[in-house]
């Protein structure tokens, strides 16, 4: 590893990404040597074009994280183990035709949930969560909206309880941001999952999880808890940004600002203007050469960790020659991933309809909502892998709450 290796870490992640992407882009080219905590070497590809060959050869960049040449440098206690993990039964590091076969059985078991049901859940907690606070005329539509609708959803369609939530949120946000209590978040969600599958045994039911476990291929009860540790994960928290970014970007960025008097149009081309601008998954981790190779005029050793930049990818100038043009409808933005390991379509659809949802109930409810602070003082979480506000205070307008009745 290079010296001038940069830290992935640090408040340019939190404030101005997209330009520490060019500055690392132009000094180090598409692939950029980057350490993690403690010091950890690892590549970044920032590279539209190498990321597309890394995600494209699942043989050559593996996703076994056996493979990895630094384990006997990473101490128990790494607060990164729970986003790369060692020895995990999960979709994550699964390999070959049983990555495959395991693919297909999560996707089946997605593909089953109904969409208008998945719709109507959508719409009846975000009215919830708007009724608790629309008799206030202010709130912060990250911390007490955003953060809580996606993991409610999901929670739903799998099969948890909904008194569940709150404590799913709380350890999905701990594991994710990767801090001191990455560890303990993971540890709640494991044992949260193991409890619902034992449930759904006695109890099978209409639900994902019931789906899961009368799937084919034979897979054990841990595989199956790792997997939806990995769903729950992919599923919340990206959703949540997704909602923030986008509810951000309609109230500071005057082009979107049709979104807010009933152009519902322009709701759909808000978020996918988030997915390649903003994109709530920023890096992801990873894959590991299982050979020696060279990418992007870079040597790579086997056994190094490449780091999936999915926001340096798609704000690659060769891809994006006007950085400031609107996107429009494309969608060969990496924000979802590519190759085997890309997030399944049906979970992609799921996302998209709780992001839509939220964000559509925002703009029916509250309907003269403003930002309540500068825009430029917002500020976001310190995740080298996820992009999301800390807060975003609004106000609007008091309005009585629906209770029971329909919108």
């Amino acid at each position: 590893m290079t010296p001038d290796a940069v830290p992935l870490s640090g408040p340019r992640f939190r404030t101005e990404p997209a330009r520490l992407y060019r500055e690392m882009r132009r000094e180090h080219g598409a692939v950029a040597p980057v350490l993690l905590d403690g010091g950890v070497p690892a590549w970044l590809v920032l590279g539209y074009r190498e990321l597309h060959q890394v995600t494209g050869d699942p043989v050559l960049f593996s996703r076994d994280s056996e493979l990895w040449n630094q384990w006997e440098n990473i101490p128990a206690d790494w607060p990164l183990l729970p986003m790369i993990g060692r020895r995990q039964p999960s979709i994550l590091y699964t390999v070959g035709e049983r990555h495959r076969e395991r693919a297909a059985m999560i996707g089946d078991a997605l593909e089953e949930v109904d969409p208008s049901e998945l719709r109507r859940h959508a719409e009846r907690f975000a009215d919830e969560l708007i009724d608790a606070v629309c008799a206030e005329g202010e709130t912060d539509l990250v911390a007490h909206y955003a953060m809580l609708l996606p993991v409610r959803v999901l929670a739903r369609l799998y099969g948890f309880a909904d008194e569940d939530g709150p404590g799913l949120v709380t350890a999905l946000n701990d594991m994710i941001d990767g801090r001191e209590r990455a560890i303990a978040g993971q540890a709640h969600l494991a044992a949260s999952m193991a409890r619902l599958l034992a449930d759904r045994r006695e109890r099978p039911a209409d639900d994902v999880v019931s789906r899961m476990l009368a799937g084919p291929g034979g897979f054990s009860g841990e595989e199956i808890a790792q997997d939806l540790m990995v769903m729950m994960a992919a599923g919340h928290q990206p959703t949540a940004d997704w909602i923030g970014n986008s509810l951000r970007l309609m109230l500071t960025d005057p082009r979107f600002a049709a979104s807010l008097f009933g152009g519902r149009n322009s709701v759909g081309e808000a978020m996918n203007e988030v997915l390649w601008e903003d994109t709530p998954t920023q890096n992801v981790a990873g894959r590991w050469a299982s050979r020696d190779t060279r990418l992007g005029d870079r040597r790579i050793r086997s056994g190094d960790l490449l780091l999936l930049g999915l926001q340096g990818a798609n704000s690659d100038p060769q891809v994006r020659t006007d950085g400031s043009a609107l996107t429009g409808g494309n969608n060969a933005h990496f924000s979802f991933g590519h190759g085997e390991h890309r997030c399944p379509f049906p979970a992609q659809e799921i996302a998209e309809v709780i992001a839509r949802t939220g964000i559509e109930v925002v703009l029916d409810r509250l309907p003269d909502i403003d930002l309540a602070v500068p825009a430029e003082s917002l500020t976001r979480r310190p995740s080298p892998w996820l992009r999301g506000l800390t807060e975003l205070p609004v106000r609007f307008t008091p309005t009585p709450a629906l209770g029971g009745t329909s919108r």
